[in-house]
Parts: structure tokens; sequence; C-alpha cells
């Protein structure tokens, strides 16, 4: 990727207010609570590149996206809300052409670094402070309280008040602290504040609104980790499924086997043969089908195999057969970067993205020596949620104070993400609906479902649609138009617009999918319509 310069943002729709600022410098004489800013200084165009960050191993055109950046105030600084914080932070503030507001990035995994930059087509969707700084933000990033890689968590060792860090109170303290800086700067408040992530980054959203609901104005939260304790109780199951004896393991090379047998079965169930399935809830596939009645091959499943998806798809249930998380939804196991392959298989037994994260909640629960192969999934939901959700989780339903304020919320999910079930995403709407009344949560809340893609980005189908999601929150908060069908593009080369558009597809305000009209291309989004199921 290629950095996409949002045309429709650094344009007409938002006009760029005049910059009549403080010197950049000066900044570091700010004073704020429990605050201390360590460097404020302006970075000249095209200047800056990310600390640690190999240029060597850039593909060009990303290079080139460092190269465009605008010249800009870059402060950072450490807020310590307690004694054993050190959150870091930076802000970055264009010197002109600022669009008078403010975007606050969030964070994937554990954390552990700023969202300075992300490869390929992860900016896409997912802002970081390079690209919101190109589309004309003043914008902010923090490590949320620690310095470590994005999979660990050892960090947590014995520091409860860097987990609450991580939690939800840096992201807080990084908007206040940002916010003043801005004015600061600009001698001016920003007009509106937004926060827009993924993963992780969802959740900080949803905590924002349910926690901070005057923080940000507007919240857009892509496959929000919710309830978080109760996730890794589903890692867990999911890992006992397919690992617990060698023969259950099924190899990556095996995902586009069972892809093809879900599409083969249930493409065709929402109207249209196109490889995609817009509501996979409705495919009742039997992986009994894949059964190998010769030589295990890439193409086939054992019996062991067949018996490991099931329950990966089946998620895990209580000794009162209630559903402790739900589990993944068939029709894209095949596709993109952070796909089934990354996430339940990895390129050998023991190496699957879930490993990782359990270890790495085991890491916040202060046991990182536990044998989650034999642990009780139950027993561990219940005793994570006792322990950690009132800091973690973000499963409030209750957002009556931000929707007061004229709050706006935006979730997004892909259908065939594997790491954080989609039905998740659509159970934390369902209870807003339900706590809110649907007329009332209709009011400040949407949520989209994107049909063949994995986690934040990528896969089959149509999964660029990050720009037109923000300027339709930003439309909502400002001009008080409700967003509708929003456009998603797939490019025909990884998320590249140099390669031209292969698909354009409108995603549809759930619980709306889109439907062909019957007449027109399949790849283009005036083709179709939303429709309720």
């Amino acid at each position: 990727m290629r950095i996409v310069l949002p045309a429709a943002m650094i344009g007409a729709l938002f006009m760029a207010a005049p910059v009549l600022a403080a010197p950049c410098a000066s900044l570091t004489a700010l004073k704020l609570p429990a605050t201390t800013i360590t460097a404020a200084e302006v970075v000249p165009t095209g200047a800056f590149r990310p600390p640690g960050l190999r240029l060597a191993a850039l593909p060009a055109d990303e290079l080139r996206a460092f190269e465009r950046l605008p010249a800009f105030c870059r402060v950072q600084g450490v807020i310590a809300p307690s004694s054993d914080s050190h959150i870091e932070f930076e802000v970055w503030m264009p010197l002109s052409g600022w669009n008078g507001r403010y975007l606050g990035v969030g964070n994937g995994g554990f954390a552990g670094s700023l969202m300075y930059w992300a490869p390929g087509i992860y900016t896409s969707n997912v802002p970081t402070v390079q690209s919101a700084l190109m589309a004309g933000y003043a914008t902010s990033s923090t490590d949320t309280g620690h310095d470590a890689p994005q999979a660990d968590a050892r960090w947590a060792l014995g520091h409860r008040e860097k987990i609450i860090d991580y939690g939800y109170r840096a992201v807080h303290e990084t908007a206040e602290t940002a916010k003043a800086i801005i004015r600061a700067f600009y001698r001016r408040t920003p007009a509106h504040s937004y926060f827009d992530s993924c993963s992780n980054g969802g959740r900080q959203g949803l905590i924002e609104a349910q926690r901070y609901p005057a923080d940000y104005d507007g919240v857009i939260a892509g496959a929000p980790a919710a309830s978080f304790t109760h996730l890794v109780a589903e890692f867990e199951w999911d890992v006992q499924a397919t690992e617990k004896g060698p023969a259950s393991y099924i190899p990556a090379n095996k995902w586009p086997a069972v892809q093809a047998a879900v599409l083969e079965q249930c493409d065709a169930l929402d109207g249209l043969k196109d490889g995609l399935i817009e509501d996979p809830r409705r495919c009742d596939f039997k992986p009994n089908v894949l059964l190998c009645h010769g030589p295990e091959s890439p193409s086939c499943l054992t019996a062991l195999q067949i018996t490991a998806l099931e329950k990966i798809y089946a998620g895990p249930r209580d000794s009162q057969a209630d559903q402790i998380s739900p589990g993944l939804v068939p029709g894209g196991e095949a596709g993109g970067p952070v796909g089934w392959a990354l996430a339940v298989s990895g390129p050998a037994r023991g190496q699957s993205a879930y490993y990782g994260l359990i270890q790495g909640f085991a890491d916040l629960m202060q046991n990182p020596h536990r044998n989650f192969l034999t642990a009780n999934v139950e027993r561990d939901a219940d005793r994570y949620g006792a322990a950690l959700g009132h800091i973690l989780s973000a499963t409030n339903p209750d957002l009556t104070a931000f929707e007061a304020r004229g709050g706006k919320l935006i979730l997004f999910h892909g259908w065939s993400d594997p790491l954080l079930s989609p039905l998740g995403t659509v159970d934390y709407y369902d209870s807003v609906v339900a706590r809110m009344g649907r007329e009332n949560a209709e009011r400040f809340t949407r949520l989209y479902m994107v049909p063949g893609m994995p986690h934040c980005f990528g896969g089959s189908g149509p999964n660029t649609f990050g720009t037109t999601m923000l300027t339709a929150v930003q439309h909502w908060v400002e001009k008080g138009v409700a967003p509708q069908a929003i456009v998603a593009t797939k490019y025909r080369t990884n998320g590249d617009p140099a390669s031209g558009i292969a698909r354009t597809r409108p995603l549809c305000p759930y619980p709306e999918v889109a439907r062909y009209k019957g007449t027109g291309s399949i790849d283009v989004t005036a083709s179709f319509t939303c429709r309720a199921p």
C-alpha cells in the first residue's frame, strides 16, 4: 500500500483552517496534570522516520509515503497518573492545512508502542498518526504505559497499575492531554474529536464511549475485543480442540479446501454466487463432507480434524450448555494476511496466534507458566472475568451519557475474522439496542458487517473503506446526517489503489444486507441495494 491519500478529506469536504500557531518549541514549558513534556520540535516536510524502523526493508512506495509527510509540530511526553505509570505519548500537529479536528488512534494486541506506521493495507481501514497527519488532522498515539512488542505482555507481571493503564486509563489520559496541547498550539480547541481503530483499538474506542463519553464526539470501533476475558477462554477452547492431540491439528494448507467446500454449499444462499456469503449465520455447514476417504491430503480432513473444526465453529459452552463465547463462522477460512492460517494453525503446532494471545493473558493474570492445554475453559472464563473484566472488558451497553452529548458510534467487523468472533460484535450491538431501545440506539449507533474480510483488513471481499467510514461519522456528528450504505473497495493487488479496482460493494447498516438487483455488473456497487434479511 501504499498509503492512500484521501482526497475528499484534504479537499473541499474538510476545509483547512488557517494556522496561527504558538511556536512549537514553546510547548515544552506547558504545565499539565501528571504530565512531562519531554520534547517539542518542528519536523520538516518528509524528514520523519519511525524510531527503530529498518527503512531498507520498506517497499519503495511506502518509503515515499514518509517523504510526503507535511511539516508538523511533534510533541513527546510522559503521563504518570500513578506511581507505577509511565505512559509515553506523542501529539502531531500540521503546521499548515489543519482541518480543525483531532483524531486519536489506537493500538493492536497488548500495545507497547506508538502507532506511527503500519505496513500495507492496514492503514486503509485503521489510521496511524502518519495517515492522520497526511489527512490534515492533529493526532495522537500512546504506548499505553509500556514498551514491548504487541504480542508480549510480560510487562504486566507484578504491575497492576500498568494493567490499568493498558486497560483504560492511558487512552483517556492521552486524549485529555492531546487536546490541551492542541489548544495551546493552535490557540483554539479542536472543533471535533474522533477516535478510530481496530481490534484492541476497537476495544479502546468502546472503552472511551462507555467510561469517558466526553473524550470523543465520534468513535469508530472495528473488530473490538470487547469481552476481553471471555475471548481468551475462546482461544483456549480452540487450541484445545486442535492441539490436545497431534492428530487433531489442522495445518494451514487445508484451509483453502475448507473454504471451497463452504462456498460450494452456501455461496448462493444470498441469491448470488460471487465468492462471498453476506450472512454466514445462514450457512449450516457440516465439515464431514471433507472427510478423507483415502490418504490424507490438503483437500480433505481426518475424522479428528473434523471434530476439531466443529468445535471451533460451535464455540465454548459451559456445563449448562450456555454459550461462554461465540464461535467462528464459516466462509472465509482461506483469506487474508491475518486469517485462519495464522490464527488457528500457525506455521506448526504450538505456533498459532492463539498461543501468543493466551500466553499474554496468562501474564496479565500473573500466572505465566500455566498449561492452557489442560485448563478448564468454563472455570477460566469465570476466573478471568472476576479478576480483570472490570479493567479490560468493554461490554457495557449503557451508552446514555455518550448519546446525550451527541456522540456517534460506528462498529465494523469482518465476517471471516478468526481472531475475534464477529458474532461477539453483533451480540454487543444487540445489547445496546436492548438497553437503549432500537429507535434511540439507531440515532447514534451503526454496525457494518464485512463479508469475506478477516481481522480488520484483507480477505476475498471488498475490504477497503476506512476513509469513507471516517467521513461518514464526521457527517453524522457535524451535520446530523446518519450514515446508510458505506462503499467498500477491493483492489486488484494487495490493497494497492494503483493496481486498479476489482470490485466495489455496499456495506449495509446491520441487520440489512446487500442484495443484487438482478441486472448490472456484480462488481459495481450500483447493482446492489440494502435490504432487510
